[in-house]
């Protein structure tokens, strides 16, 4: 067993980095806990078997769209054995803010599940459409111009390339935006979950 303490710089507070913390200590069997400093940073207390901890550490260092870990110092000593399970630590206040963080959250997830995607939609219906008709008016050239058949070809298919480029980053940046949506809902239910508890107690 060993005990390492942990302090994690980046875009670490207010992205729900805590909790996937937790989450993943939970299923190596880390004990311990972990919390937000005024600097900006989040500090880690973690014991456990040495592997477990070294798998651990690997797993945290999450960089990604919301959560971008820069740095982390580890402090390793001996374990004292104090940590019946590993547990967020939560600051004065917190909770009221997570809340109001929360509702706003979900105002604005219910304003894009409305309109966003609808519009999303719209724009690339119209764009393709748009793409339909510069197709159709080259294909009236080609047919007038015989002799501009090579050079229309070569047009025609940088068009195709466009294309399929345009909808696949249309596609990809509607995904992305899902993903997106969808990492911020889970948050905001972990986030409500803890406040349920909390205020249940």
């Amino acid at each position: 067993m060993k005990r390492v303490t942990l302090h994690i710089a980046g875009k670490v507070q207010q992205v729900g980095f805590r909790s996937k913390a937790v989450a993943i200590a939970n299923v190596l069997g880390i004990k311990g806990n972990v919390q937000n400093l005024v600097d900006g940073t989040v500090k880690i207390v973690a014991e456990g078997e040495e592997a477990d901890l070294e798998r651990f550490i690997k797993c945290i260092n999450i960089q990604n769209t919301l959560i971008y870990i820069t740095n982390i110092v580890k402090d390793y000593s001996t374990p004292t054995g104090d940590y019946e399970s590993f547990y967020k630590l939560v600051g004065e206040g917190e909770t009221d803010e997570r809340l109001d963080t929360a509702a706003d959250l979900l105002k604005e997830l219910i304003h894009v599940t409305k309109n966003g995607f609808g519009r999303l939609e719209n724009k690339q219906d119209i764009m393709i459409e748009k793409q339909d008709v510069m197709i159709e008016k080259q294909d009236v050239m080609i047919e007038k111009q015989d002799v501009m058949i090579e050079k229309q070809t070569e047009t025609m298919d940088k068009i195709d390339r466009n294309r399929i480029e345009i909808v696949s980053e249309i596609r990809s940046s509607r995904d992305d935006f899902k993903s997106h949506v969808d990492v911020r809902i889970s948050m905001i239910e972990q986030d409500l979950a803890q406040i349920k508890a909390k205020v249940m107690i």
